[in-house]
C-alpha cells in the first residue's frame, strides 16, 4: 500500500521489549540536546523538543536527565555539540533507505554507515538519491484499546488528519500534515483516547516488494541502523510481508 509502512508500527512494538535502555535512554538525550541548541528550551515553543521530552516520558526516563539534556543544548551545562546529518542509500532489492543521525564525529559515522550498507547487501548513495521517495508526515499510534475505530477515526479526521489505518491488529495509524501533529494529539486527549506514539516520520510514496532471502537482509539493515549509537531514525521503502517481520 503506496504510502504505509509497518517497520513503524514493529519498531514500537520491539522498543517497548528492549532492554537496551541505556542506548534508548542514549539516543533521546541525543535528540533533547539538539532540540534545545537549535530551538530553545522551552517545549511550548519548540515543536521537535516537546516531540523529544513525550517520547522520553514515555520511555520513563527520569526528569531529572530531561532537564540536564535541555540545559546542555542551551548551554545552561557543558555538553557535547551533537552534528544533524541525513544519509541516504539502497538496501537489498534496491529499497530506498533513509537515516536521520546526530554524531560528534561525522567522518566515523560516515565510514560506520557506509560499512553497515555494504555487509547487509546495500549501498550507500549521494545526497539527494531517495529523499524524493519520501514525504515528511506526523504519524500517530492509538492503541485500539482505546477506543472503536469508527470513533477514533472520526475524531482524527474532525481534528485534521490526513490518513487513517486500522489493519495493525494492535494500533490505529494515523498521518498528519507535520504542523497539525500536535494537534491532531491534543485533539484525540481531549476526547479521551490515548496516544502512545506521535512523531514526524518520512513516509515512502512508493513501496519495493521483496521477499525470502532479500527481506531477510533487508531486516538485519533496519536492526543494525536502529542498533548504532548515532542513528536516530531510520525509514525505507520497503513492503514485506508482516509475519516475517512479526518474527523477526
Amino acid at each position: 500500500m503506496s504510502g504505509h509502512n509497518k517497520w513503524s508500527t514493529i519498531k514500537h512494538k520491539k522498543s517497548k521489549l528492549d532492554a537496551k535502555r541505556g542506548k534508548l535512554f542514549t539516543k533521546l538525550i541525543r535528540e533533547i540536546t539538539t532540540a534545545a541548541r537549535l530551538g530553545g528550551g522551552d517545549p511550548e515553543a519548540n515543536p521537535r523538543l516537546r516531540a523529544a521530552i513525550q517520547a522520553a516520558r514515555a520511555a520513563n526516563m527520569p526528569q531529572e536527565n530531561i532537564t540536564k539534556a535541555i540545559q546542555r543544548g542551551t548551554g545552561e551545562l557543558p555538553g557535547v555539540t551533537y552534528e544533524e546529518v541525513v544519509y541516504e542509500g539502497y538496501g537489498p532489492g534496491g529499497v530506498a533507505v533513509m537515516l536521520q543521525v546526530l554524531t560528534d564525529n561525522r567522518n566515523r559515522t560516515t565510514a560506520e554507515i557506509r560499512h553497515l550498507f555494504s555487509k547487509h547487501g546495500g549501498n550507500l548513495g549521494e545526497t539527494g538519491c531517495v529523499s524524493f521517495l519520501f514525504k515528511k508526515q506526523g504519524y500517530l499510534l492509538v492503541p485500539k484499546s482505546s477506543g472503536s475505530e469508527d470513533a477514533v477515526m472520526e475524531a482524527a479526521l474532525e481534528a485534521g488528519a490526513e490518513d487513517f489505518f486500522a489493519d495493525d491488529p494492535e494500533f490505529f495509524e494515523i498521518y498528519t500534515a507535520p504542523d497539525e501533529l500536535h494537534r491532531v494529539k491534543g485533539a484525540l486527549e481531549a476526547k479521551g483516547f490515548t496516544v502512545e506514539q506521535a512523531k514526524i516520520e518520512m513516509v515512502p510514496t512508493t513501496q519495493v516488494r521483496l521477499e525470502d532471502k532479500k527481506a531477510e537482509q533487508m531486516i538485519r539493515l533496519m536492526e543494525a541502523f536502529e542498533d548504532h549509537d548515532d542513528v536516530q531514525n531510520v525509514w525505507a521503502n520497503f513492503d514485506i510481508d508482516p509475519s516475517l517481520l512479526e518474527a523477526q
